[in-house]
């Protein structure tokens, strides 16, 4: 999971707390994916972590968890995303499969269901309910076949769906990654989206190996400005609520 950075959208200051900690319906977004993960039988959490990591240390165990949150310090987290997941390169070349997630979404719990039990070994979260705009990380798709993953994709295409932000990667693939990420990082590029490295990767995959779950339909949200927050509040959470 990557939840390293200041959050600086919100518009809050650095004082402000790390998004995974921001609460909804009583619980935070951290407790949130601990209960979903473990319910889900996964084996362990690992953090990359930066900003106010020791107040994320201390909310794991306050929940409860520290048996299964690990965390792994990002001393380079204000350059960019992209520093967090090389910090996790190690993590990445475990040769088991990983999930590999953003921390700042607010979900339903089937969606990372779906993903877990996909039979797809390298599989993205995708829902086709996606506003135009820049803003969106696409997952494009041409003759069946993810063929582009941007925010502003330059592959031809059929359609496009929004990524929420979860993948689920083969250890093959994960393996991957970090050599991926690498270049960007040798050569000053640390502003750069992280989902770059796994566009390469994308781009470079001529045997089909990534493929696709679509939760279109089930609610979701993901946390960049303080607009996110209200709607999770007056939209997201009580249909959460309501599917509970």
């Amino acid at each position: 999971m990557l939840a390293a950075g200041v959050g600086a959208r919100l518009g809050q200051g650095e004082d402000f707390a790390p998004k995974v900690l921001l609460r909804f319906g009583g619980k935070t977004l951290l407790q949130r994916h601990i209960e979903i993960l473990r319910g889900l039988g996964i084996r362990e959490l690992v953090m990359g972590v930066g900003h106010q990591a020791d107040r994320l240390t201390a909310a794991v165990a306050e929940i409860g968890a520290a048996d299964f949150v690990r965390t792994v310090m990002n001393p380079h987290y204000k350059k960019g995303p992209i520093t967090t997941l090389w910090a996790l390169r190690d993590e990445l070349s475990t040769g088991e499969p990983v999930i590999l997630m953003d921390g700042d979404v607010l979900y339903d719990r089937r969606m990372m269901k779906r993903l877990i039990e996909s039979p797809v070994a390298n599989c993205f979260l995708m829902d086709r309910d996606v506003e135009p705009g820049d803003e969106p990380v696409k997952l494009c798709i041409r003759g069946g076949k993810l063929v582009d993953f941007h925010k502003q994709p330059t592959e031809a295409h059929d359609y496009y769906g929004e990524w929420i932000g979860f993948l689920k990667l083969s250890p093959e693939m994960a393996g991957r990654v970090p050599a991926a990420t690498k270049p960007y990082v040798d050569a000053g590029k640390e502003s750069s989206l992280y989902e770059v490295a796994i566009r390469d990767l994308v781009l470079a995959d001529k045997a089909g190996e990534f493929g696709i779950a679509d939760v279109t339909g089930l609610p979701w949200i993901e946390i960049d400005f303080m607009e996110d927050v209200a709607r999770a509040e007056a939209e997201i959470l009580p249909m959460l609520e309501a599917s509970a």
